[in-house]
C-alpha cells in the first residue's frame, strides 16, 4: 500500500469543509436562505450550496426558482466586484427564465430545478453576443442556444450570466483590457484560465456550478486555481462544437463545481446520459501515480507534486492498488506546440475585426499560419503519443498528477505583456493538463488543500482512457469523501 507520510512532508493545509451548509430552508441564513416568510412551516435541512440541494429544494417546493436566481444575482453583486468572473450578468432575462421554469408542469422532475448557473462567453446563448474573450468578433447576438445550453436549459438550469475569458482560449490566465479575473483565495493571483471567470464565479460560490471548456486544460486550470472540481470529459461524450471544428477536437465542454456530485450530475446533463450521476463505489483499481515534470526542465514545486501524493494515498486507504510510474511524454510538448499555435491561425481567419485582435495574440496568430504552411503537423504525431498511452494503460486504469506545476501567475495585465513572456508563464505553471486534450481523454482537477505559503489551492489530476468517465469520477469522489475540501470562499 502506498505510504501517506510522502503526502504529509510538503506541509500542505487541509482546507476543511464549508461550515452550516445545511440549512433549513425557512428563516434567512448569511444570504442564501431565501425564504420569504417568517411563518413558514418546518422543513427539512437542504444544502443551498450545491446544484443538487438547490434543485431538490426546488423539486419538494421548498424553494422556488425566482429565489434562488435572486440569491445568486445578490451574491454575484456583493462578490464580483473584487474577482471580474462575469463579463454580463442577465439580470433580469435570467429572473425572467426563471419564472418560466417556475411554471414547468415537470417542474418536481427536473435534474437541475431552478439552479443558477453561468455559461463561458464562448457557446451561443440566444439574445447574447458570443465574443470569446475578444472584440475581434461579430457584435451579432447568437440567434439560438448551443446544444449545451439547450440541455442545461432542458434540465431546469437558469443562465445568470456569463463569464471573463482570454482572447479565443489561448492563455492559462484570464484577463481582457479593463479585466483581471482574480481567485477568489488570493486576489493577487489569477483565476487561471480559460475558463477563469466560470471558476472564479464557483469557487467565490456566486454559482454552485458552471459551464467551461478546455482545449489545453481550461477547466482544469481554473478549477484547481479557484479550489473547484473540474472534469473534462472525453472526445464524442459531450457536444463540442467551440471555435472553428473544437480546436481540431482538442476541445470538449465541461463542467466547474464545488462538490464531485454536482460534477456528476452537471456532467449527466451535458452528456444525455442519467447513468453518469451514479457514484456508486467503484471496483478496485490499479492506479499509476506520475508527479514527474512533462516538460524538460520544468519545476514542479512539492507542494503540488504533495497533492497528487495526498490523493493517491488516499486512494490507496480506498483499497486500490498504487504504482508509481511516470507517463510516456515523449513527443508531446512538440505536437502541442505545433496545435496551439495552428488552432488560434484558424480561428482568427474567420473572425469578423482581425485587426482588433491583441498584441499577444497577432504574435501566436503569425506563428500559427506558419505552422500551416509549413507541413509540419500530422496526424502521426498524436498517434505515436497515443500508442504510447495505450500500453501505458494496460498496466493501469487511470493515472493521478499534480493538476498544475505551480501556483497560477500573479493577476495582471497579461494581454498586454509580449508574447514570450506568456508562453513562458502558461508553459511553466500548466504542463499537466495538454496530454489529455491532444488525445482526447477525460481528465478531472479535485482539490487537495491550499499552498502552504500562498495560501491559495493545491489539487490533483486523475485522467484514464476513453470511456472511463465514470471511473474517474467515482474515485473522485472516494478521495473527497477521506479528504473534504473547502467549497467556496467568500
Amino acid at each position: 500500500m502506498y505510504d501517506e507520510g510522502t503526502a504529509l512532508a510538503a506541509g500542505i493545509a487541509d482546507a476543511g469543509t464549508t461550515e452550516d451548509v445545511a440549512v433549513a430552508v425557512t428563516g434567512r441564513d448569511r444570504g442564501e436562505n431565501v425564504a420569504d416568510s417568517d411563518n413558514a412551516p418546518e422543513r427539512p435541512a437542504v444544502d443551498l450550496t450545491t446544484a443538487i440541494g438547490v434543485a431538490t429544494a426546488v423539486q419538494n417546493g421548498w424553494l422556488s426558482p425566482e429565489d434562488a436566481v435572486e440569491a445568486a444575482l445578490t451574491r454575484i453583486r456583493g462578490r464580483d466586484r473584487k474577482l471580474n468572473a462575469f463579463s454580463l450578468v442577465r439580470e433580469e432575462a435570467a429572473r425572467a427564465e426563471a419564472r418560466a421554469v417556475a411554471e414547468r408542469a415537470d417542474l418536481d422532475m427536473l435534474p437541475l430545478a431552478g439552479v443558477p448557473i453561468a455559461v463561458k462567453n464562448n457557446i451561443d446563448v440566444a439574445g447574447e453576443v458570443t465574443r470569446g474573450g475578444s472584440l475581434a468578433g461579430s457584435d451579432a447576438a447568437a440567434g439560438d442556444d448551443h446544444p449545451v445550453v439547450r440541455r442545461l436549459r432542458a434540465a431546469g438550469a437558469v443562465v445568470v450570466g456569463l463569464t471573463h475569458m482570454p482572447e479565443f482560449g489561448l492563455w492559462g490566465v484570464t484577463d481582457e483590457p479593463g479585466s483581471i479575473t482574480r481567485s477568489p483565495w488570493n486576489t493577487r493571483y489569477s483565476a487561471g484560465g480559460s475558463s477563469g471567470g466560470s471558476g472564479a464565479a464557483v469557487g467565490s460560490g456566486m454559482v454552485p456550478i458552471a459551464h467551461g471548456n478546455d482545449g489545453l486544460g481550461s477547466v482544469r486550470i481554473p478549477a484547481a486555481c479557484c479550489g473547484v472540481v473540474g472534469l473534462k470529459p472525453g472526445r464524442g461524450l459531450v457536444p463540442a462544437e467551440v471555435g472553428l471544428d473544437a480546436w481540431g477536437g482538442m476541445t470538449e465542454n465541461g463542467v466547474l463545481a464545488t462538490t464531485v456530485a454536482d460534477t456528476a450530475l452537471m456532467l449527466s446533463v451535458l452528456a444525455d446520459r442519467p447513468d453518469l450521476a451514479d457514484l456508486d463505489t467503484p471496483q478496485t483499481l490499479r492506479i499509476g501515480l506520475a508527479t514527474g515534470a512533462p516538460v524538460p526542465l520544468t519545476h514542479v514545486d512539492l507542494a503540488w507534486t504533495a497533492a497528487a501524493d495526498k490523493a493517491a494515498a488516499a486512494a490507496s486507504l480506498a483499497g486500490h492498488i498504487i504504482g508509481v510510474a511516470e507517463l510516456p511524454y515523449q513527443g508531446v510538448t512538440f505536437a502541442l506546440l505545433l496545435r496551439w499555435l495552428a488552432n488560434a491561425a484558424r480561428e482568427a481567419a474567420i473572425v469578423a475585426h482581425p485587426e482588433r485582435l491583441q498584441r499577444r495574440t497577432r504574435t501566436h496568430v503569425a506563428l500559427g499560419n506558419a505552422v500551416l504552411k509549413s507541413g509540419l503537423l500530422r496526424a502521426s504525431q498524436v498517434d505515436r503519443v497515443e500508442a504510447r498511452l495505450l500500453d501505458y494503460f494496460e498496466r493501469y486504469d487511470v493515472v493521478i498528477t499534480p493538476t498544475l506545476a505551480t501556483a497560477a501567475p500573479r493577476a495582471r495585465r497579461w494581454h498586454s505583456r509580449p508574447w514570450p513572456a506568456n508562453v513562458l508563464a502558461n508553459v511553466k505553471f500548466s504542463p499537466f493538463t495538454p496530454l489529455w486534450n491532444l488525445v482526447g481523454w477525460p481528465a478531472i482537477s479535485i482539490p487537495m488543500g491550499l499552498h502552504p505559503r500562498s495560501g491559495t489551492p493545491v489539487a490533483a489530476q486523475i485522467a484514464g482512457p476513453p470511456g472511463s468517465e465514470s471511473t474517474i469520477l467515482r474515485l473522485a469522489a472516494q478521495i473527497e469523501a477521506a479528504h473534504p475540501w473547502q467549497r467556496v470562499v467568500s
